[in-house]
């Protein structure tokens, strides 16, 4: 079948690994392709993006032992750095996203989450307004040590920010006080598990978790109105036993709500999942087109993948019916991390 779409795409890539920078790509109107146009490489190791709702502001990530954020101007074809980096006094930033006029960034290093104000022109203030320091520890004796913040994002509602811990096996709930990350309420997960990213489903009524340090998901109940999240139950994303770490890593729900796709670095493969009410059923996997993928996105009808350590995003069709993707091509990005759709 064939699909339209089209528009513009950004990728990050560690440039400490001989990554380009940002790469900016057009997608084909038919059939998902991905062309590649330009590469700005103003920003070390812009590993995660986010862009404004308007399209004109992209924000990225500097995941270095700093750690810092930086913003661009999107303008018709050029996209171009607007003022310098603004540190986030945190280190190894890896993820950002946009919440209540500021850039809310989640800092692995130290287990933190940083605020940076957007001025009005949607531009960086010179310096962020509060961080909110995670605590706590799990049992796995070299990545639990302490807390690591690997993601921060709004809930649907727009109320409430959560950011999801890897070390303290928690996501917390937050909102923001006279311009700091405040905490809501803290949610365990099992101990152990090693919570890495969370998608929320379409209904804004579940959250899915997928875990680095087993390969599961665990399905949540979120409630906006409380700002609770609660573990359900916990599913796992290959058929069998890995035969080592398998490192999942992205998660992304389909639009329409019915599936949930995860990637595994250590199998190299994407798991598809059947949401089936306060669960999900894994339907199976299947190759990822490459090795070490980082990160997912979903786009109209197709699913793209950032493959890390092969150094490509690949893209995939996507079965309407069955929800299993059917590999259809590549380019080559060095140490690709993210992809994100304009």
């Amino acid at each position: 079948m064939v699909r339209s779409g089209g528009g513009r795409v950004f990728i990050g890539s560690f440039t400490a690994a001989g990554g380009p920078g940002l790469v900016i790509a057009e997608a084909a109107a038919q059939g998902g392709a991905l062309t590649l146009v330009a590469a700005v490489n103003d920003v070390p190791d812009p590993s995660y993006l986010a862009l404004s709702s308007d399209g004109g502001m992209l924000y990225a990530v500097s995941e270095t032992a700093e750690g810092a954020v930086a913003a661009y101007r999107v303008d018709g074809g050029r996209t171009e750095l607007a003022g310098p980096s603004v540190p986030v006094d945190g280190s190894g930033p890896t993820h950002l996203s946009l919440y209540a006029g500021h850039v809310l960034t989640a800092n692995y290093g130290c287990g933190s989450v940083t605020a940076v104000p957007l001025r009005p022109d949607g531009t960086l203030a010179a310096k962020p307004s509060g961080r909110l320091q995670h605590t706590g520890s799990g049992p796995h004796d070299r990545r639990q040590r302490g807390p690591h913040a690997h993601q921060v994002q709004p809930d649907p509602s727009g109320r409430w920010a959560v950011s999801v811990d890897l070390g303290t096996d928690s996501v917390r709930v937050c909102t923001l006080e006279a311009g700091a990350p405040a905490l809501h309420r803290e949610c365990a997960l099992r101990p152990g598990s090693g919570p890495r990213h969370l998608a929320f489903h379409p209904d804004g009524e579940h959250a899915y978790v997928v875990n680095e340090l087993t390969p599961t998901v665990t399905v949540c109940r979120w409630d906006a109105s409380a700002g609770s999240l609660k573990p359900l139950t916990e599913v796992p994303l290959l058929p069998g036993a890995p035969a080592g770490d398998a490192y999942p890593s992205g998660i992304v729900v389909a639009p329409d709500g019915r599936f949930v796709w995860t990637a595994t670095r250590g199998e190299d493969v994407l798991s598809v999942l059947a949401v089936e009410g306060d669960g999900l059923r894994l339907l199976g996997t299947v190759p990822c087109g490459g090795h070490w993928p980082r990160a997912l996105a979903a786009h109209d009808g197709f699913l793209y993948v950032a493959n890390e350590r092969s150094g490509d995003v690949c893209w995939f069709a996507v079965d309407e019916a069955t929800g299993v993707p059917r590999y259809d091509g590549s380019v080559q990005v060095a140490a690709a991390s993210c992809v994100v759709f304009g």
